[in-house]
């Protein structure tokens, strides 16, 4: 009966941040957040979204704007192609687009169109697919996450990233605390298998998990220019007391794929249960930035 109640009330986007945030957090995770001595990484996660409102972030959340801020930080030669930049879905030309592509909703998660084969594509259902996603905004979408507030609404298409002899590529998402990355998230098959581990930054295999993905049970080797992926993200964080620098690594060569400040939105618990307390040990909190 109180879940049911929480879910109830989170519907209700136009209550105080500093409220809305707590029955959210309920919601999730079954906990009690303390806004004023959080603890946990994802509490603390709820903290910056309403304390921290550093307006650099939402030029940094706008997977269009930020391309900027990578070339400034570490160089062009990490982006991704940028094939075009749409304001409009009616802008949207298939037809001038390569056989393999990716379009992007520029403000927020999960926004993704991925073309491996355009001639199997159903234009009608992606336009369909890409309005809804202009119609968006994902502040409102989660749980008020400050960042994405007010980034406008575009659409970007990218050269399809793809690896010799794998269907998929692997994801490695660095966490970041203060500039300094902790830790390495590497999903693994995603879309097809989603298994997930976690490595610190010696490879040493770590016994956490987060989310609802499968704990990867064997081993990986690091990348060969590992230690080069561990300065692009340390460059990129610099700035911040936390941020998830996500990278990928195609037959050596490292790609940027985007900064993500509010991991699934804070929601997302760690296992086993202590972690949720060690990593929030590592996030640094700010003094209070307001916009």
């Amino acid at each position: 009966m109180k879940k049911a109640f929480l879910g109830i009330l989170k519907k209700l986007k136009f209550l105080p941040p500093p409220l809305y945030v707590k029955i959210y957090y309920e919601y999730y995770t079954g906990k009690k957040l303390d806004l004023d001595h959080p603890k946990e990484f994802n509490a603390k996660i709820q903290w910056l979204k309403v304390f921290y409102k550093n307006p650099l972030l939402t030029k940094l959340v706008d997977k269009y704007a930020v391309r900027e801020y990578v070339k400034e930080q570490v160089g062009e030669q990490y982006l991704n192609e940028l094939l075009a930049v749409y304001d409009k879905v009616s802008e949207v030309d298939f037809d001038a687009l390569p056989d393999q592509f990716v379009i992007k909703g520029v403000h927020g998660c999960h926004f993704n169109l991925i073309v491996p084969d355009k001639s199997r594509l159903k234009p009608f259902k992606a336009r369909y697919l890409m309005s809804k996603w202009m119609h968006k905004n994902q502040y409102y979408r989660g749980g008020l996450e400050w960042a994405y507030k007010d980034v406008p609404h575009r659409l970007i298409a990218e050269r399809y990233l793809s690896e010799m002899g794998k269907n998929v590529i692997n994801d490695y998402k660095f966490f970041c605390f203060s500039g300094n990355p902790k830790f390495v998230q590497v999903d693994i098959g995603r879309g097809i298998e989603n298994f997930r581990c976690f490595y610190d930054m010696e490879w040493n295999k770590q016994p956490f998990i987060v989310g609802h993905t499968t704990y990867y049970e064997g081993e990986l080797s690091p990348p060969e220019n590992f230690a080069e992926m561990k300065s692009v993200a340390a460059k990129l964080a610099a700035d911040f007391p936390f941020v998830r620098v996500d990278l990928y690594n195609i037959d050596g060569r490292i790609v940027f794929g985007e900064l993500t400040f509010y991991p699934s939105d804070g929601r997302n618990e760690f296992s086993p249960e202590e972690y949720n307390r060690i990593l929030g040990d590592y996030l640094e909190l700010p003094e209070p930035w307001q916009a």
